[in-house]
């Protein structure tokens, strides 16, 4: 079993990464929004009853992957570097592969503002995350959360040796998916 965590800012290319990585690995690919665009038509993300919700269809979706027999599963996060709360979660859902025996792995990308601002507007990144449909609200947000929290890690902060850090703003989702298969042996 192994476990990919893709992480970075917003419209850095986590899914598309992940849906490359995917397709070359054989591995499962569940990308953050998969849960936030199933509740947010009930409850709003940003609410409390939301981030309830979506917390608790990861945990079971973990969990449920580290008991299977699949492969693997790679997964999608906004990482919130200055914020105990979110090194907690990581450590919490790394905790449920490893404690089965899995192989966990790091990916972290990060990419300039003006291409990220791009990113944010495609029609792919559109097609699979309807919340983001309302471009003008999608760009303030993502902005605000620049502004807000530290969204990529300081060098050496991220200690695990199973741990790559890829610069993509000038890279494909298809060459960033297969330096990531090299470099783990996926």
């Amino acid at each position: 079993m192994k476990f990919v965590l893709i992480f970075g800012p917003q419209a850095v290319g986590k899914m598309t990464v992940g849906q490359e990585l995917a397709k070359i690995t054989g591995l499962k690919l569940f990308h953050n929004h998969m849960t936030i665009e199933l509740v947010t038509p009930i409850f709003d993300f940003g609410t409390k009853e939301g981030q309830r919700l979506v917390t608790m269809f990861r945990q079971e979706i973990f969990e449920a992957v580290a008991k299977s027999d699949l492969e693997g599963l790679i997964f999608t996060y906004v990482w919130a570097f200055d914020h105990p709360s979110d090194w907690e979660y990581i450590k919490n859902v790394c905790q449920i592969f490893e404690s089965r025996g899995a192989d966990v792995y790091f990916v972290e990308l990060e990419a300039d503002l003006n291409e990220r601002l791009e990113r944010n507007k495609s029609p792919h990144r559109l097609e699979h995350k309807p919340t983001k449909r309302n471009i003008e609200w999608s760009e303030n947000n993502l902005k605000k959360s620049m502004e807000k929290y530290r969204l990529n890690s300081l060098e050496g902060e991220i200690t695990k040796p199973e741990y790559i850090r890829i610069n993509n703003t000038n890279r494909s989702a298809e060459e960033v998916a297969k330096v990531i298969k090299e470099k783990f042996q996926l």
